[in-house]
């Protein structure tokens, strides 16, 4: 279940009601998906090869399809990162930098955990969304945010993409970010 933290205020907003009324706000998308379909050998395995990603998309392929034919992606695939991960702390790095995109980002985890970084108005600033399995999240297009791993480093997501060379980062320089609130 997503939690969500205010940066400026601590406060924390849990259940899925609150949750999404709270994301509505800001047109930012939240859906549940049932986490519990994806196989216990692929949930605990954060090292996937391309013939698991391939399951994990067959797996989710009605709501994947779903999600696809109601806002218009064209393309999606899996990305999986933990500790094993080659480079992790270099990619890390590489997200946790404020941008936008033209399109609007899009994950479904279906194991592990991650959070985005999004920015709202400025009396609200910055709010992290927690993610866990089953959560889908998108965050609209021109809205600046980053998304980054939680403490465990370990997650399996579904990525939508209208654009067929994906996203494309617009960095968005904010001075007033505080990144370790």
């Amino acid at each position: 279940m997503a939690e969500i933290v205010i940066r400026n205020t601590n406060e924390r907003i849990t259940g899925d009601e609150n949750v999404r009324n709270f994301l509505n706000k800001y047109d930012v998308l939240y859906e549940k998906w049932d986490a519990t379909k994806l196989s216990t050998e692929l949930q605990n395995n954060f090292g996937l090869t391309d013939d698991q990603k391939q399951q994990v998309l067959e797996t989710y392929d009605y709501e994947i399809k779903d999600l696809a034919a109601r806002r218009g992606y064209q393309i999606w695939d899996v990305i999986t990162l933990s500790e094993q991960t080659p480079d992790i702390e270099e990619k890390l790095a590489k997200f946790e930098e404020i941008h936008t995109h033209a399109e609007d980002e899009i994950r479904a985890i279906v194991a592990g955990k991650g959070i985005f970084v999004i920015k709202a108005t400025d009396d609200t600033g910055y709010f992290n969304v927690e993610l866990s399995p089953g959560d889908v999240i998108s965050v609209p297009e021109n809205t600046p945010h980053f998304f980054t791993l939680m403490e465990n480093k370990q997650i399996i997501a579904v990525r939508l993409f209208i654009e067929k060379d994906g996203w494309i980062a617009d960095p968005y320089p904010d001075p007033t970010f505080i990144k370790n609130a």
